[in-house]
């Protein structure tokens, strides 16, 4: 049978005690020691809550012309369409007409991002 040593943290100690059982010098071996006992901390002072100042970004954004400036560019492009596989190169004229569409209905859009730090607000015209 191996002899495994019940205290691991105090090795030193443990090897003392177990070479005493082997040579029957227990009598003289060294005392055991006391484990340690958890020492309760000292409660922290409250502290007061600290000012947080609230970021705030306010970002407009003047999409709708750069649409309308980006346009002609889209329908010179839209012939390249035709190469383009079946579901996407139906009617390309058409795609771009819609896409274009889309874009500009996001005129008037707001929106508001409200945070406990931040607040944002984008505004797309």
């Amino acid at each position: 049978m191996i002899y495994a040593p019940r205290a691991i943290r105090h090795f030193s100690l443990a090897a003392a005690e177990a070479r005493a059982r082997r040579t029957g010098d227990a009598a003289r071996a060294a005392p055991r020691m006391r484990p340690l006992e958890a020492q309760p901390r000292p409660a922290l002072p409250a502290q007061p809550p600290r000012a947080t100042r609230r970021f705030a970004l306010r970002l407009w954004l003047p999409l709708t012309p750069l649409f309308l400036i980006l346009a002609p560019f889209a329908l010179l492009l839209a012939p390249l369409g035709y190469f383009a596989p079946r579901p996407y190169g139906d009617r390309p004229f058409a795609t771009v007409l819609g896409l274009g569409a889309l874009l500009l209905s996001l005129g008037g859009t707001v929106v508001d991002v409200d945070a406990p730090d931040a607040r944002i607000s984008i505004r797309i015209f």
